[in-house]
């Protein structure tokens, strides 16, 4: 199968690098264009691709322009597994790097969360997946609260994930010379599918929504 994406390019990397700063919004508009071009339009490239190799991952959004400096420096996309459970990617002067994970969570979620951390087998079924990320050298980060959350005894087993609110896996794809090729599409699958036991977990168990998980 053929693929529109073909990585960025060092033209892309220049742009960036132009942008960085607080370059004035009438300089940013100066490089809209070129920006949306070997920018923004590399990275629906890219998701396209991703969703054509996977039809888990076709629900996608690729952000577009605001007023503050970052978003011209950072191109953000995210892919949509379930409610508030996503795969983000950023591409910007370090390279590609990708998120996965449960963020802005609903008010009924964080409870339901909570109780399947501290039930025993869904609860070791989170731990096995977000070690299995952290060996693979996945930044495990999340908000957590200081204290433990009502109801809860701090002697518990999982007590430092009973007091997340919130949970996601991230670590950047390939080198530098990947980020000039169409291998970054094998690089997102892999790392989507190395992300799976944790938003398969999320989505069964912390979305208020039906999760739609891989059937594959």
């Amino acid at each position: 199968m053929s693929r529109a994406f073909s990585g960025w390019t060092e033209q892309a990397f220049e742009l960036l690098l132009r942008l960085e700063g607080t370059p004035p919004q009438e300089a940013r508009e100066k490089r809209r264009k070129d920006r949306e071009h070997l920018v923004r339009q590399p990275m629906i490239a890219l998701l396209n691709d991703v969703a054509d190799a996977d039809r888990a991952y076709e629900d996608f959004s690729v952000w577009g322009f605001r007023k503050d400096p970052w978003w011209w420096q950072h191109q953000v996309a995210v892919i949509r597994i379930a409610r508030n459970v996503e795969i983000g990617l950023r591409f910007d002067l370090d390279g590609l790097r990708i998120k996965g994970g449960w963020a802005y969570p609903d008010p009924g979620q964080v409870p339901l969360f909570r109780a399947a951390v501290a039930a025993q087998d869904s609860g070791r079924e989170l731990v096995r997946a977000i070690e299995a990320l952290g060996a693979q050298g996945y930044q495990i980060t999340g908000d957590t609260m200081k204290r433990m959350p009502r109801g809860h005894d701090a002697g518990h087993p999982r007590a430092d994930l009973l007091r997340y609110r919130s949970v996601s896996a991230a670590r950047p794809l390939g080198g530098d010379c990947a980020q000039h090729t169409s291998t970054l599409v094998e690089a997102v699958l892999q790392a989507a599918n190395e992300l799976e036991p944790l938003l398969s977990w999320l989505a069964g168990h912390v979305a208020v929504t039906a999760s739609r998980r891989r059937t594959d």
